[in-house]
């Protein structure tokens, strides 16, 4: 890989890092599901440009509905709930593991022997973490968080049924299917309270955050990833993906003093080492660095940790 090619997958995951602080001050002025429906209406703005792929819509609506509605809504809720934003940085890559495994019951893809022990050392961080629930974490804010890294995964494992397919493109189609169910939620969950209501009192930091998520974190971090995946061998691209907790914590330790106990940062630690051990690649004889040009990304064999990480 190329120092700006690994220059811009450092670019990439450090965004993504950065949105889970961000995303507190848009929690300010916008409800979970409000926030939600904002992020997308931002993001789906390149379909205006973009042909669908030819994938249909009783296709992509179940692929939307898990990947990006069920994950950010619960994510966010999890916010509103008492999750610290370095916390949801490093619990949200459990998706890696939920897709292995989903992906071994429904499509018969079974884990390596690498994969199996990363995921046995990284649900035994997440063990930890769960032991400490009740000092500054909330159980109901764990489980949204557990559950939205499992829509994810349920997610991923929809995409790989789609067999090779231009990434980007889909991604873009994807994004408009969230505002519509989220903003149905807001109009249960928040009936005093129009979208547009909340967008004329929003701070300027709450709106600064929608085109943060919407346009940066999710438009130009996800553009980078699917241009590096079309250039090189997935294995040599997901160890960076390894860095987007890390500035997530590092991040919200800086902007926010966000805090851990020693027994949560041995979890954080025991769950970056699992996806560490599943994800990063083991060096080969023979085996090219990178490959050149632009080709269809085959999604049937994802690398743990990678899949379509668009914030977090």
């Amino acid at each position: 890989m190329t120092p700006r090619d690994m220059a811009l997958a450092a670019l990439a995951a450090t965004v993504w890092g950065v949105a889970f602080v961000v995303t507190t001050f848009g929690l300010d002025s916008f409800s979970a599901p409000q926030l939600t429906a904002l992020r997308f209406i931002i993001a789906c703005l390149p379909a205006l440009f973009i042909p669908r792929p030819q994938i249909p819509w009783r296709t992509l609506i179940p692929i939307g509905l898990t990947l990006f509605t069920g994950q950010f809504l619960l994510v966010f809720f999890a916010y509103s709930a008492g999750l610290p934003p370095g916390l949801a940085s490093v619990t949200q890559q459990l998706q890696a593991f939920f897709t292995v495994l989903l992906a071994a019951i429904f499509l018969r893809d079974m884990p390596t022997l690498r994969q199996s022990i990363g995921m046995v050392i990284a649900f035994c961080g997440m063990g930890v973490i769960a032991d400490t629930v009740g000092e500054d974490l909330p159980a109901v804010a764990l489980g949204l968080a557990i559950a939205a890294a499992l829509s994810w995964g349920v997610g991923n494992v929809l995409v790989m049924r789609l067999g090779s397919t231009p990434m980007f493109p889909l991604m873009v189609w994807l994004c408009l299917v969230p505002p519509l169910p989220a903003l149905l939620v807001s109009r249960v969950m928040d009936p005093q309270q129009s979208l547009l209501d909340a967008i004329a009192a929003a701070s300027w930091q709450s709106i600064a955050v929608v085109f943060y998520l919407g346009g940066v974190a999710t438009i130009l971090g996800f553009s980078i990833w699917a241009r590096l995946l079309a250039r090189y061998p997935a294995a040599m691209v997901a160890p960076f993906a390894l860095l987007t907790p890390c500035v997530g914590l590092v991040t919200s330790a800086l902007v926010l003093g966000e805090r851990f106990s020693p027994r949560r940062y041995a979890g954080i630690a025991l769950i970056l080492a699992g996806i560490g051990v599943s994800a990063l690649p083991v060096a080969r004889r023979g085996t090219r660095g990178g490959r050149e040009g632009t080709q269809e990304i085959d999604v049937r064999r994802p690398t743990p940790g990678l899949r379509l990480n668009t914030d977090d």
